[in-house]
């Protein structure tokens, strides 16, 4: 089992004497670009530094703590100065590694995410999580190295236009073209990426731009014209929504992760509290309202809780804040909730309306949205505005209790993978993080692990990238060294990037790692069962038959502890015994059953109206009721 380095440990007192020689009396700046949680800097003096040079202060100048990267031909030079640098640099083992990472640390912080790679195809391995972090509005900043300015568009030696690469799923991105304008880019780099709508911004820099001579000057001015995200929602509008939720008579709270960007949790609760409307949750934002609340319906969707999906499809008033109803909440989009009138919050004004008309658009960030909804409701309830919505729970009640989450125990004997999720969450308590791959494991993680506070779900949303987890785990317990991060991944998703597990081992990084392995890529089983004939393509990974990779050797052979765990009765003392190991990464093989299935499920493409309880259960509705 590998231990951190001496050559780590030298690492940090090399940072440690950098700080110490490079501090200054100048004032403090303010840089709110950098996140709420960023710690305090002073001021640099300017100096004629390289560009590289620049490009290393201005990480300093804005809080930057960590960047997770790999070095080559056209950053090379940026890893000079940072040898010297206050910032940490973390190896990583591949540059998709590098980028959910980033992800990882921003999710589980709130503040910008760094992933550096160099040109050609180390910045094109950064595309998955940059496009990650796009559809789930993460804020991070994705630093490349290109060739020298001359030999750009000669199809030079690892030349890759990552810049248009890019476009299409960055909120912006920068070719830098004089050495002068580096701390200018990246102060607004990263205000871009984490103000408004959150999200990536690439910076790509050519490696002549990084060798010549500058001065460094902090702070920069931004020059942004035409970028002013709309916080405060129009009164107008809040004042329709709120009459609204006073006369609705089946109303639902629709949560969306945007709840969370805006740190708006406290005031969702009070909302909920206040009206006392139904809440369910996306994908996106478990732990923005607790599971064990009284008003919690759960998550909706193509495997969400009956209650909530059927909430939202016959809701009379639908309040969505931070969500942009997709497809796996809605299902066919032409059938979703036919009868309810849809109030629309949110900062992104593109997503209002874009694939459900919105009666009442609010364009806003979430927490003012939400604070301002309180104080009108507020002032409808005093005017003796307001509806009975014991009916409409009475019928959401019902609907809870006689469709519960629930699973059946494998007929063959083998460990259920439901149970062993359970327990994980039970024993590791509501104050971990857990971060998901994507598949059966995700959906079941989403829902018999009780998240109760914000900002310990983790995991790819919008996109659904396999190889997310390892890398997310260890950018999320760099960003929270004391707190304990669970990775929770199946067997498929782990052998695309779990060599990140080397670098938590070299860098002291001790993850732990649930491995779901049922011997094949389960979701896709899972749909070759329902929709395909058991006609199976493909979709055995040999992890059972074979044991190839043996998990626990593998984990060994990475620096890791490995652990394998096949009866129910080991489950708690397998647990229980990586949550003792607190100074190297932990992973579990747990080896499951082949066969579970994720439950509830709404078909793809279906009405939600078509959701199935279990294989061949339909629940049973009397329209009357509902």
């Amino acid at each position: 089992m590998t231990r951190p380095t001496p050559e780590t440990l030298a690492h940090s007192a090399r940072r440690a004497r950098a700080a110490a020689s490079t501090a200054t009396d100048a004032e403090p700046v303010a840089r709110a670009a950098a996140g709420p949680a960023a710690p305090a800097v002073r001021t640099p003096a300017p100096a004629e530094v390289s560009g590289a040079g620049s490009l290393v202060r201005s990480l300093e100048a804005l809080g930057v703590d960590v960047v997770f990267g790999i070095p080559g031909g056209a950053i090379l030079p940026a890893y000079d100065p940072l040898y010297d640098s206050t910032v940490r640099h973390i190896l990583v083992r591949h540059e998709q590694g590098a980028g959910h990472a980033a992800t990882g640390y921003a999710q589980a912080t709130g503040r910008v995410g760094v992933c550096m790679a160099t040109s050609g195809p180390g910045a094109t391995n950064l595309v998955t999580p940059i496009a990650d972090a796009y559809m789930d509005s993460v804020p991070m900043v994705a630093i490349t190295g290109q060739v020298a300015r001359p030999a750009i568009g000669t199809d030079a030696f690892q030349e890759a236009d990552i810049q248009g690469i890019t476009l299409p799923v960055t909120k912006h991105n920068f070719l830098v073209q004089h050495a002068e304008e580096i701390p200018q880019v990246l102060a607004e780099a990263f205000h871009l990426a984490s103000t408004g709508r959150p999200g990536p911004v690439l910076v790509d820099i050519p490696k002549d731009v990084l060798q010549a001579s500058t001065t460094f000057t902090w702070p920069p001015t931004l020059d942004l014209p035409g970028y002013r995200p709309t916080l405060h929602p129009h009164g107008k509008q809040i004042r329709e929504a709120a009459r609204l939720m006073a006369s609705a008579r089946r109303p639902v709270l629709y949560v969306g992760g945007g709840v969370l960007k805006a740190g708006a949790t406290d005031g969702l609760r009070q909302l909920a509290e206040l009206t006392g409307i139904p809440v369910v949750t996306t994908l996106m934002a478990l732990g923005a309202f607790p599971d064990s609340h009284r008003q919690h319906l759960g998550m909706p969707g193509m495997h969400g809780t009956v209650a909530a999906v059927y909430g939202l499809q016959k809701a009379d008033l639908i309040v969505a804040l931070g969500a942009r109803f997709d497809d796996r909440v809605t299902g066919r989009v032409e059938s979703f909730a036919p009868d309810a009138t849809v109030v629309h919050a949110d900062i992104d004004p593109a997503e209002i309306g874009k694939n459900r008309h919105a009666d009442v658009p609010i364009v806003g960030d979430a927490r003012h949205v939400i604070d301002e909804l309180i104080a009108a409701v507020t002032a409808e309830r005093a005017a003796g505005h307001g509806t009975d919505l014991d009916d409409w729970w009475h019928q959401l009640d019902d609907l809870r209790e006689r469709y519960p989450l629930g699973y059946e125990e494998p007929a063959d004997g083998t460990l259920s993978p439901q149970y062993v999720i359970k327990r994980l969450g039970e024993i590791a308590g509501s104050d971990a993080i857990y971060v998901a791959g994507v598949g059966q494991h995700q959906m079941w993680a989403s829902q018999f692990i009780s998240y109760e506070k914000p900002y310990t779900w983790l995991n790819s949303g919008g996109l659904g990238t396999m190889g997310y987890a390892v890398p997310a785990a260890m950018g999320a317990k760099v960003g929270k060294p004391d707190v304990v991060v669970w990775a929770i991944d199946g067997d498929g998703c782990f052998q695309m990037t779990n060599q990140e597990l080397a670098t938590c081992a070299l860098e002291g990084i001790p993850v732990k790692i649930a491995v779901i392995n049922n011997g094949n890529l389960g979701m896709v089983r899972q749909w070759q069962t329902l929709f395909y004939g058991e006609r199976y393509s493909n979709t055995d990974l040999g992890t059972h038959k074979h044991r190839i990779p043996d998990f626990v050797k593998l984990a060994e052979a990475l620096g890791c502890v490995g652990l394998r765990c096949e009866t129910a009765e080991d489950v708690d003392k397998t647990i229980a015994a990586a949550m003792e190991i607190n100074d190297a990464p932990v992973v579990i093989d747990f080896v499951v059953g082949k066969d579970a299935m994720v439950w509830p499920m709404v078909p793809a493409g279906t009405s939600n109206d078509e959701i199935m309880f279990a294989r061949g259960v339909r629940p049973a509705f009397d329209e009357d009721d509902i």
